[in-house]
């Protein structure tokens, strides 16, 4: 069979993707592990908030908005953020503020929000409460949905092996040495994207995998947790968030790393906990689970969404760089609005700088 669309990567953007053009003709997706979001979309912090990001992503973040809170029912839950700061970091929980649209609020009241915040560290906070969990896993099923019942098809444990384009087709072996055809090929393999083109004979973009660490913990000191919102340490050197009954911290690193499986680095742990620590009256003293994810950027870190410069039928759907839940709505939709040649929803600025031409 030849697939009008075969899309490389289960992760977010793979899928959503896939339901996008799914609506424009035959899909097939490959997925090299066993199960979907199984890399970067399965470890993420999961939250929407829509001044997160480069400017241009949160144009993307702005246009997703409506759908996560209303289709299929929504995926949004009340969340809320918080910006902490000591008294040496003014300058930088200022840009916070401005960047992020937050409305500064006292010590006092911060800490009616999250009861550990530590009074004698704790010089200035900011708050607002557009801010959402994001149900992952039902985002992610909705658009599986989406692309099966326009008889679209996914298979994983599916890595691609090689790639070739002959007679105006791709050809694409994956593990196993089967071997699919498509008119168009998208490349939507997170870490692995400028492998996959590489395999392609596209140029590829520069792409950086950097690494970001995760740690569980009890709830502190008992407290229920639920209702706290995201909290963040000035300038994003470490956050924290309530996660099933769970409280998460994270040293927020950006580390550079080659692509692969991801786990959590002990050492980038303990500085990360040591940053948050001074902010808070309950010590750490027990850590139920770590790991880490790959987030993926352009060397401008925006998104890349659209046909390659150097081969129109290969799309890029790639640099998501950990915003890829929030934005994936609107750029599945941009992506779906040029091949189908609908006039894009988002302004051509903004179209032109997600495209892949601005690195020609």
């Amino acid at each position: 069979m030849i697939h009008d669309f075969l899309i490389i990567g289960g992760g977010i953007a793979g899928v959503s993707t896939g339901a996008e053009l799914s609506r424009l003709g035959s899909v097939l997706l490959l997925e090299a592990e066993d199960a979907l979001a199984y890399h970067a979309s399965g470890r993420s912090a999961a939250l929407f908030e829509a001044h997160y990001g480069h400017p241009v992503t949160i144009e993307l973040n702005k246009a997703s908005h409506a759908f996560h809170m209303t289709a299929n029912g929504g995926v949004l839950s009340p969340r809320g953020l918080m910006f902490v700061a000591s008294a040496t970091q003014a300058d930088s929980f200022a840009q916070d503020v401005a960047q992020m649209h937050l409305d500064e609020i006292s010590p006092d009241d911060a800490r009616a929000m999250v009861p550990i915040l530590n009074l004698s560290h704790l010089a200035m906070a900011a708050y607002h409460d557009a801010a959402w969990d994001i149900d992952t896993d039902r985002l992610l099923q909705n658009y599986v949905r989406a692309i099966r019942d326009n008889q679209g098809e996914i298979r994983s444990g599916a890595k691609v092996t090689g790639i070739t384009r002959a007679s105006g087709l791709w050809q694409v072996t994956a593990s196993g040495g089967q071997t699919h055809k498509a008119r168009v090929l998208v490349n939507a393999a997170g870490a692995w994207a400028d492998h996959i083109a590489a395999l392609a004979g596209v140029h590829p973009l520069g792409l950086k995998p950097l690494r970001r660490s995760m740690a569980r913990m009890p709830a502190p000191g008992g407290h229920d947790v639920s209702g706290w919102p995201m909290v963040i340490g000035s300038g994003e050197s470490w956050y924290a968030k309530p996660d099933a009954g769970a409280w998460l911290v994270s040293p927020a690193e950006e580390d550079p790393a080659e692509p692969h499986d991801a786990w959590a680095d002990d050492l980038v742990l303990a500085e990360g906990i040591a940053r948050y620590q001074p902010f808070v009256i309950e010590e750490v003293t027990r850590i139920t689970a770590t790991w880490a994810g790959l987030r993926t950027f352009a060397p401008d870190r925006c998104l890349v969404l659209g046909p390659a410069p150097d081969n129109a039928a290969f799309i890029w759907v790639a640099g998501q760089g950990g915003y890829g839940f929030q934005t994936a709505p609107a750029a599945a939709r941009l992506v779906g609005d040029l091949l189908s040649g609908r006039p894009p929803e988002l302004s051509l600025e903004t179209v032109a700088r997600l495209g892949p031409g601005r690195f020609a």
